[in-house]
């Protein structure tokens, strides 16, 4: 099992306005966040099957803990409250179903992936993907 433990830094990010748009953000908010989302700090700690994932931006920082396998609550990007299912989908790639608790909205995910020296993180709305490529500090 890859070990995902590091710091890692952004650098490349495709189609984030696109998924943005997908979930329903406006334009004004969409400008901000994207902006804002630019140039995150990643800190992951891995204990076996146990996650913390801190992403740190200069408008917000997020914080989740999870236990792969098992259910969690999280947030999808757009800030709606959902419940998350992450499963080992290989030995270096996480698969994470997200369902959210109230309202309807499009089918999302993310993974997380180690290529090498590169972690790959995917965000997906029904057919839009978002790729954001990290190297590690």
């Amino acid at each position: 099992m890859t070990n995902f433990t590091g710091t890692w830094k952004m650098k490349r990010s495709e189609n984030f306005d696109e998924l943005l748009k997908a979930l329903g953000v406006n334009a004004m908010l969409r400008k901000v966040a994207v902006a804002a989302a630019s140039t995150p700090h990643v800190e992951i700690r891995q204990d076996a099957e146990q996650f913390y994932i801190k992403t740190s931006t200069s408008v917000r920082t997020t914080e989740i803990t999870f236990c792969v396998g098992k259910e969690f609550d999280e947030e999808t990007v757009d800030g709606r409250k959902c419940k998350s299912l992450p499963t080992w989908e290989s030995d270096n790639k996480i698969y994470c179903q997200q369902t959210l608790v109230e309202g309807e909205g499009p089918k999302t995910y993310w993974t997380r992936e180690l290529n090498g020296d590169e972690l790959i993180l995917t965000f997906g709305a029904d057919d839009v993907v978002c790729t954001r490529i990290y190297v590690r500090e």
